[in-house]
C-alpha cells in the first residue's frame, strides 16, 4: 500500500486528483469505482485479488496503461521476458500479418509501447526526435525534437541507441550525445533535460551513449561514467519529476548496457555492468552494495549485454575474450558459481531464462556467432547453431522469438534438448539491431543502415 494510503482497516477518502498524481486507492462506492477505474482502501491480500479479477489494466495520467505493455528496454520487468496474452505456434506462407509499416530516421534503439501509445526514438536530419504513434495505426500523436550534432567515430548509424522508458507518465531518452530527456506521455511536452555529457564532463565512448536509464521509485539511475565537481560520478540518480540530482557514485566509465532493479533478501539494489564490470548499488543513496571486475583486457572492446537476475544469481557476459559467470549475491560479497568463455559469451544481445537454461548468442557479431542453450546452473552448453547470425532473442511464453540482423523472425520452442524452429519469416531488410518491442500479441520492429529504414507493426496473435 502507498505510504501516504490509510492504514490497512480505516477508511481514507482521496480526491480524483491526488489519485491520478499519487496512485493512491480511493474508498468510493463501488460503482463509482469501476466507472472511474479507481479503486479501492483494502486490507492488502484482498486489495490484490480485487485488482487481478476486476482488471489488466487502468488509468495513469489518463492513458491506458496494461500489464502487456512493453514500456521499457527488454519489456516489463527488463528480462526479455513476455507475458502477454499468446502468440500464434505457425505464421502464413507470406509471414505474420502486417498491420502498418512507417519510414524512420536513423538509431538503434528499439520502440517501447504502453497502452494506445507507441514511441519511437530516432535521428532525422540533423535532430534526435521522438515521437509518439498511435500503435495500433501508426499514426502520429505528437513529435518531440532537439539538435545533435552527433558523429560516429566508426562509420556506423549516427542516431541513438538508448531504448525509451515509459514510466509514471513519462517518456524518458537518452541520446547518443548523453542529452537526458523527460517528456510528458500525454502531450509531447517537454518536462526537464540534462545534457549529461557537458554536465559530468563525460568523454566520447566508441559509439556515444547507449544505455537505457533505470527509472523506478522516482528515480532516473543511468551510468553517465563522469565527474561532479571533484565527486565521481559514474552513475548518476535523478529525480524523475525533476531532474534535480539526488546522488553520484562510482568512478565506473559508461558501457553500452542497461541497468536492471533487482531485490535481494528484502533489499533493492541497482544492478549494472559497467565498462569496469558488474556493481550493484542502493538506488536510494547510491551506496555501493557489491562489485566484482569484469571486462576485457583489451581497451577497444565494450560490455553491452545487460546483467540477468535469477533469485539470488546474476549472469554477466561479455564478448572480446572476457567470457560469462554466474555468481550467487551473499549479502555484500558475490560468490561465483561458474565463470568460462567457451559457454555464452554475449556480445550485444542479453540472453534470457527459461526452465534453468539460458538462451542466447554466442561470440562476436560481425563474426556471426552462435544460437546456444546452456544450463543456468553449470555453464554446460546443451545445444549450439554455428554461424546463426547476430540477432536478439525475447521469451514468449514456452517459445523464443528470435530477430535476426538479417531481418528474418523466427519461432521455436524454448527447450534445451535441440533447436527446432516452428515458424520464419522475413520481416524487414538487413540490418536489424534495435531490439523489437511485444506488447498485447504485436511485434514492433525496426530497422537501420539502410536507404529505406522502416518501423514494422505485425500481428502475431492466433488468427
Amino acid at each position: 500500500m502507498p505510504r501516504n494510503a490509510a492504514p490497512e482497516n480505516r477508511a481514507r477518502v482521496f480526491s480524483v486528483s491526488q489519485c491520478l498524481r499519487g496512485f493512491i486507492f480511493c474508498v468510493l462506492p463501488h460503482k463509482s469505482c469501476l466507472r472511474g477505474f479507481i479503486f479501492c482502501v483494502l486490507p492488502p491480500k484482498t486489495c490484490l485479488r480485487v485488482l487481478a479479477v476486476l482488471c489488466s489494466g487502468f488509468v495513469v495520467f489518463g492513458m491506458s496503461v496494461s500489464a502487456h505493455d512493453w514500456p521499457q528496454f527488454l519489456g516489463p520487468e527488463r528480462n526479455g521476458v513476455y507475458s502477454g496474452p499468446p502468440l500464434a505456434s505457425s505464421w502464413p506462407a507470406g509471414g505474420p500479418r502486417k498491420v502498418w509499416r512507417k519510414p524512420v530516421g536513423e538509431g538503434f534503439a528499439g520502440p517501447v509501447v504502453a497502452g494506445d501509445r507507441l514511441v519511437l526514438f530516432h535521428r532525422v536530419g540533423n535532430e534526435e526526435v521522438v515521437e509518439a504513434l498511435d500503435a495500433r495505426t501508426g499514426n502520429p500523436r505528437w513529435r518531440y525534437a532537439y539538435p545533435t550534432s552527433y558523429r560516429d567515430d566508426f562509420g556506423f548509424d549516427e542516431g541513438p541507441r538508448a531504448v525509451p522508458v515509459i514510466a509514471q507518465g513519462r517518456v524518458y531518452t537518452f541520446g547518443a550525445e548523453g542529452q537526458l530527456h523527460a517528456i510528458d506521455l500525454a502531450t509531447g511536452q517537454r518536462i526537464w533535460s540534462v545534457d549529461t555529457a557537458r554536465r559530468f564532463q563525460v568523454r566520447k565512448g566508441f559509439f556515444g551513449a547507449a544505455g537505457s536509464p533505470l527509472v523506478e521509485d522516482g528515480r532516473v539511475i543511468a551510468n553517465i561514467g563522469g565527474v561532479d565537481g571533484g565527486k565521481d560520478a559514474g552513475v548518476v540518480a535523478f529525480k524523475a519529476d525533476t531532474g534535480a540530482i539526488l546522488w553520484t557514485a562510482t568512478n565506473h566509465q559508461a558501457s553500452y548496457s542497461s541497468p536492471v532493479g533487482a531485490t535481494f533478501s528484502g533489499k533493492r539494489a541497482a544492478v549494472l555492468l559497467t565498462r569496469q564490470g558488474l556493481l550493484g548499488l542502493d538506488p536510494a543513496s547510491g551506496a555501493v552494495l557489491f562489485q566484482r571486475t569484469w571486462r576485457s583486457r583489451s581497451a577497444s572492446s565494450v560490455n553491452a549485454a545487460s546483467p540477468v537476475v535469477v533469485g539470488d544469481r546474476i549472469f554477466i557476459s561479455a564478448s572480446y575474450e572476457t567470457g560469462a559467470a554466474l555468481l550467487r549475491v551473499q549479502g555484500n560479497t558475490l560468490a561465483e558459481i561458474w565463470s568460462q568463455d567457451e559457454a555464452m559469451s554475449n556480445h550485444y544481445a542479453t540472453s534470457v531464462v527459461h526452465n534453468g537454461v539460458l538462451y542466447g548468442f554466442h561470440g562476436r557479431q560481425e563474426f556471426s556467432p552462435s544460437l546456444r542453450a546452456v544450463a543456468l546452473d553449470t555453464g554446460v552448453v546443451r545445444w549450439s547453431i554455428d554461424r546463426f547470425k547476430a540477432g536478439t532473442v525475447t521469451l514468449a511464453g514456452d517459445k523464443l522469438l528470435i530477430l535476426r540482423e538479417t531481418g528474418e523472425l523466427m519461432l521455436a520452442p524454448a527447450v534445451p534438448d535441440a533447436f527446432r524452429p516452428m515458424a520464419q519469416a522475413q520481416i524487414l531488410p538487413a540490418t536489424v539491431r534495435a531490439l523489437p518491442a511485444l506488447a498485447d500479441g504485436f511485434l514492433y520492429a525496426r530497422n537501420s543502415d539502410t536507404r529505406n529504414n522502416e518501423l514494422a507493426c505485425l500481428d502475431l496473435r492466433p488468427q
